[in-house]
This record gives structure tokens, C-alpha cells and sequence, in this order.
């Protein structure tokens, strides 16, 4: 397993991407990992006795895209910065995957200019395992496409499905069309047509309909599908909410059980590892030829090294191989 990571990526710098690569490469011998970035950075980070140098490449880029840069922007006047020369490697098959914690945009928009799908995929979507009161949920897309047509959405329920299949174990996920209602006819032009072709395609068994922004964490359905801004919006909102009530609980219990302050810590290192995200490491860009793994801005290196596991089995999983499969189905069934 070969992996790109975009050492320049997140908000700590490289410190984070390369503590998190050191705690992979010592859980699986066989992980080689090209670190990109600016080398006169990297290089001192490297001279160390702890690091592999036979399993940890440094790949030099030029530059890096700021957070507060146009993604497009700034893949034009830097072509080979960091995630560029990451979906370089990944679209020469140097590696097998990209890992980044750098700015989603860039990391998305580096990828379409690849053109790495898969085949019969039209358009790639990040993909996100959230919590619910019956276990998890597969949110898609969250910030990849915000201009989906419906075909993109029916699509995303298909690959959706597979990576909670294959990655949350569920043996038989339903589908659920993120909308403003459950009823037939709600939702704007987009919604409407995607609720339709939902129910005219070889995949409506396993969709259940329309589900409302309520329904997404009571576990109502197993995938809801949305366009990339209405999930980004939902995702970023999830994040903010599940902070403040960490934050109310942890001020509440820690004054409240001032005799067990050890079992209310306890609890809540339980309840923070269920939400936060550094335990699930990352987000995958579900669609591409190759696997890319979007990590979140704040990442340390405990959320780099869970996204270098993730990326890992999305490859032994054939998660690919299978989206593949199930589209050129999907669409044979279509055209009989």
C-alpha cells in the first residue's frame, strides 16, 4: 500500500501529518508513504533516527494552497504545489492513495482536473459517517458537488450504500433523499427529479424516500443523499452543535459530580471518541479511479493516522472494484 500524503495540509503543519505517518508505518510494515511538501521544511523533520527512510519517500512540491485561497485560484498559479503533486503520484499510479488535511476545495479541485472516475461514475462525492442513535449513517455528498443534477444524487445513494456495506457493516442500507419534507412532491426542481428517478431505477428497493434534516440522526435511513452544499452546510452545523453540547455536558458533570470526577472524565472520553472527528480520521471523495481520503482542517496526528488505516481498507475492501460493478448493473438494468 502506497500512499500520497499532503504533508503541508491542516492547520498545525507538518508536525501532525508526519507524527500520524510514523504511528502508520509502525502498525503496518507493509505502508510505504510519499510525504509532498516544500523539502526544506520536511527535510530536517525526516533527519531523525525514528524515521524510515525506506518507507517514508519525500516527494518535493512547490507551495502549498492556503486555506484562505480560491481552490481554483490557486491550483493556477501554483501547478505544482502539494495536493497537486499528491493526484500527480495517484493519476502515474506511484501510490495508491492521497491523504490530506489541506483545503477541501483544492483537494477536490486538483482531483476533477485529473479526471480520475471511475468508470461509469459521473461525478465524485465526499462521503461522511455520521452518528445516530441507532449507530451510523453515510452523509453524500458534503462539499464536492454543489452543482448536482439528479443523476449525480441516484449515484451517490449507489456508492453510498457500498461504503456502508463494506466500511460500517451494514448488510442491507437504506437510502434516504435529504428534503425539506417526506411527502411526494416536495423540494425544489433537483430533489423532485432525483426522488423520481430514485423510484425508476433498479436501485428503489433499498430507497426508502424522502427524509428531513430531523430524521438524520434518529437513524431513519442508512445513506441520505444531498447536494455538496446543503451537506456541507449540514456537516459543519453537525460539528458546531455536537461541540457546544460537549462542552455544556463536560461544565455540568465535572461541577455536579465533584466526588466522581474520575468516572464523569471516564464517560466523557467515551462519548468524545463516538463524535469527534479525529476518530474517524477522514472523509473518502467516493467516485475517483484511486482513493483520496479528506481529513478535516484540525486534524492531529491521531486523525492522520486513522485516515491512513481508512485509506488502507477502502483498498483491501476493493471498494472500487465493487462501485464499478454495481453502476454497470445499474445501468444495464436500464437500458433493457
Amino acid at each position: 500500500m502506497r500512499i500520497a500524503l499532503d504533508a503541508m495540509g491542516g492547520d498545525h503543519g507538518p508536525q501532525p501529518n508526519l507524527d500520524g505517518a510514523l504511528r502508520a508505518l509502525a502498525e503496518n510494515p507493509e505502508l510505504e508513504i510519499a510525504l509532498v511538501g516544500d523539502a526544506a521544511t520536511l527535510q530536517p523533520l525526516l533527519d531523525r533516527p525514528e524515521v524510515p527512510r525506506d518507507r517514508m519517500i519525500l516527494h518535493p512540491a512547490e507551495g502549498w494552497v492556503l486555506m484562505e485561497e480560491k481552490p481554483v485560484d490557486a491550483l493556477r498559479k501554483k501547478p505544482n504545489c502539494s495536493i497537486a503533486v499528491c493526484w500527480q503520484l495517484m493519476a502515474g499510479q506511484q501510490v495508491d492513495a492521497v491523504v490530506s488535511a489541506g483545503h477541501t476545495g483544492a483537494v477536490v479541485a486538483a482531483g476533477l482536473r485529473t479526471r480520475l472516475f471511475l468508470n461509469g461514475v459521473k461525478r465524485p462525492g465526499i462521503a461522511v459517517a455520521m452518528p445516530t442513535v441507532k449507530g451510523k449513517c453515510v452523509l453524500m455528498d458534503v462539499g464536492a458537488n454543489p452543482a448536482a443534477r439528479p443523476e449525480h444524487l441516484v449515484q451517490y445513494g449507489v456508492m453510498g450504500s457500498i461504503y456502508a456495506r463494506e466500511m460500517l457493516g451494514i448488510e442491507r442500507p437504506r437510502v434516504g433523499l435529504m428534503n425539506i419534507g417526506s411527502e411526494d412532491g416536495k423540494g425544489n426542481e433537483l430533489v423532485r427529479d432525483a426522488h423520481a428517478m430514485f423510484l425508476a431505477s433498479p436501485f428503489r428497493e433499498s430507497y426508502i424516500g424522502n427524509v428531513e434534516g430531523r430524521d438524520l440522526f434518529q437513524g431513519a435511513a442508512d445513506v441520505v443523499v444531498c447536494e455538496g452544499f446543503l451537506g456541507n452546510v449540514l456537516l459543519k452545523a453537525s460539528e458546531g452543535i455536537a461541540d457546544m453540547f460537549l462542552s455544556t455536558i463536560t461544565q455540568e458533570l465535572m461541577q455536579t459530580l465533584q466526588s466522581e470526577k474520575h468516572l464523569a472524565k471516564q464517560a466523557l472520553e467515551t462519548l468524545e471518541k463516538r463524535y469527534q472527528y479525529h476518530e474517524a480520521g477522514g472523509a473518502p471523495l467516493l467516485g475517483i479511479d484511486g482513493i483520496c481520503i479528506i481529513c478535516h482542517g484540525a486534524s492531529n496526528d491521531r486523525s492522520i493516522f486513522n485516515a491512513l488505516r481508512v485509506a488502507t481498507a477502502l483498498k483491501h475492501r476493493r471498494l472500487n472494484e465493487q462501485i464499478v460493478q454495481e453502476l454497470q448493473q445499474e445501468a444495464s438494468a436500464v437500458a433493457s
